[in-house]
């Protein structure tokens, strides 16, 4: 996945105006105790944060 379709996903779940904020400042436990944002800063694929952030949302399947 690139980067530009994890942030529109991000968006669509989250609106625009919150999902950066949000990846920031929002620990997320399937990603090691790390925020999105420090864990695509660490190279950790973007497919891989996403499915994180799923499960964090409780996203249905279709998001996924």
């Amino acid at each position: 996945m690139r980067l530009s379709e994890f942030w529109r996903r991000m968006d669509v779940a989250l609106g625009a105006a919150y999902s950066t904020s949000w990846a920031s400042d929002h620990v997320v436990g399937g990603l090691g105790g790390r925020t999105v944002a420090q864990a695509l800063a660490n190279g950790v694929d973007a497919k891989v944060v996403w499915r994180a952030v799923c499960d964090e949302l409780r996203l249905p399947r279709s998001a996924r």
